[in-house]
């Protein structure tokens, strides 16, 4: 689907109320037919945003949604609910099928969004009817979003297809993969040019901002530094520079509590420096539905509706006891208030997700929380990481311990600032605190590290059998493939 030719599609349309941005379906709309008024290439630039959002699917439900696939495969979730042959092979970690529906959908999620990067940035260029300066921050906005698909196609499937133009006929519409290195440049350049365009350090309407795009580069950089591509010191040092910028620019600081990161009215604030824009009636989360117990605790208004994902109980057990994210209510939780009453408490049957926990859909059934895409701890913790790579392994770098410090004294407030940081240090915090955010598959993907759970050591990927899954990781588990469709439709995709 990726590679086939796409019209620009009209999807999201940007709204102040409660400062998101809205999912809006105004049909498909010929690119010569628009950018006519600033109100459409407004629009137009709102719709690029469209594909964060498609691998959390929201109209069929937790069931068939893609974006669990990146934990199962870790190996520390498992699914409460019964799942389907699809989510399993993720979830005991046996050969990913490529007829597997997920595959699928992570694949035309984000190359629909980049047809539409590439429509936008072309016509945006040539239209009269904006100024120049808010050319330049539209310009920057889809710049950062067409370097963020690409980024998680390289590093899902690896050699992958790169169209940095868009498709006005059906003349060379068979694409063949481009190396993955290319792939990766052409994030950097694109991430160079969103930060060249003059966008705020912060916006707290959910937009792409300065801090998004410098915190991205970090994560590029670190990610090009290790596996596949290797680059080294060189990158653990631009990625180093990257946090630091992001750092040095003091708009960005760690919630007090663990209980604001689910505080709406905190929401693309401080510690949230990029998060998926969610409403309750127009643009729905089905994170909190999808970490609810199952089957049937009583506790929410929708009880049997999750079961998507849980921890696996040998990760949970290691954090330690003193861990205030293993305290109840703070990543996790044990036992609720019963929903029809309050004095009557729930044991549950094991450790669930409280992280995102949405209060006021466990009223009304419906989740507008917005899901973090990019923390400030994540941030820190690469600047820590990235130094320490740098150095050989360890650092006494005092500006990356005292950013590893500030997100582990939050966890460990008795616990002592280090002399020396380890980079296995800085790698546990990363599964602790950044746990089922979607990143953890990435992290071991690119560092080919895990940790051990039970002796809470960082072990080689290859051959570490994980808690949930039936063999140990080799090779072939580290790239998914191609999707079956995509082959069939594209022979030059074949390997």
């Amino acid at each position: 689907m990726g590679t086939r030719i796409f019209l620009l599609s009209i999807l999201l349309f940007f709204c102040s109320c409660q400062k998101f941005l809205r999912e809006n379906p105004n049909g498909f709309l010929a690119a010569d037919q628009y950018y006519k008024t600033p109100e459409q290439a407004k629009a137009a630039v709102n719709g690029t945003y469209e594909g964060l959002g498609k691998i959390f699917t929201v109209d069929l439900g937790v069931s068939v949604s893609a974006v669990f696939a990146l934990e199962y495969i870790t190996g520390y979730s498992n699914r409460p609910r019964p799942s389907g042959f699809e989510d399993d092979q993720f979830l005991r970690l046996d050969k990913i099928d490529p007829a597997n529906s997920r595959l699928q959908a992570w694949w035309a999620a984000y190359y629909k969004a980049i047809e539409n990067c590439n429509s936008v940035i072309e016509n945006i260029n040539n239209t009269k009817v904006l100024d120049t300066a808010t050319s330049r921050q539209y310009l920057g906005q889809v710049y950062f979003l067409r370097a963020w698909y690409y980024f998680q196609l390289v590093r899902l499937f690896g050699d992958v297809p790169l169209k940095t133009t868009p498709t006005k006929d059906l003349d060379n519409i068979f694409i063949p993969k481009t190396p993955m290195a290319q792939v990766y440049d052409q994030v950097v350049k694109d991430l160079d040019m969103a930060a060249a365009s003059n966008l705020p350090w912060t916006d707290q309407s959910g937009r792409v901002s300065l801090g998004a795009v410098k915190s991205l580069l970090a994560k590029v950089y670190i990610t090009m530094a290790g596996y596949p591509l290797q680059k080294g010191k060189e990158y653990y040092i631009k990625a180093y520079e990257a946090a630091m910028e992001v750092v040095n620019s003091g708009k960005f600081e760690l919630f007090d509590d663990y209980s604001e990161l689910r505080d709406i009215a905190k929401q693309n604030t401080r510690e949230h420096i990029f998060m998926l824009q969610r409403h309750p009636t127009e643009a729905a989360s089905i994170i909190h539905f999808g970490y609810l117990p199952y089957p049937d605790q009583p506790i929410s208004i929708q009880p049997a509706y999750g079961g998507a994902m849980a921890p696996e109980q040998s990760f949970y057990d290691s954090y330690a006891a003193a861990d205030k994210r293993k305290a109840e209510q703070a990543f996790f939780y044990t036992r609720y208030p019963n929903y029809s009453n309050p004095n009557s408490i729930v044991q549950l049957p094991a450790p669930f997700i409280f992280k995102f926990w949405d209060a006021l859909a466990e009223q009304t059934g419906r989740s507008g929380e917005n899901f973090p895409l990019i923390r400030y701890a994540d941030v820190l913790l690469i600047c820590a990481e990235a130094r320490a790579m740098a150095d050989g392994g360890s650092t006494a770098d005092a500006v990356a311990i005292g950013a590893y410090y500030q997100v582990r004294k939050r966890a460990m407030p008795g616990e002592q600032r280090p002399a020396i940081l380890e980079v296995d240090q800085v790698l546990k915090e990363r599964y602790w605190e950044l746990c089922f955010e979607f990143q953890t598959w990435f992290d071991m993907l690119r560092t080919r590290k895990a940790l051990d759970v039970p002796s809470g050591q960082i072990v080689p990927l290859l051959g570490y059998k994980a808690p949930r899954h039936i063999k140990a990781f080799t090779e072939a588990d580290l790239k998914f493939p191609i999707p079956l469709a995509e082959i069939q439709k594209n022979p030059a995709l074949k390997d």
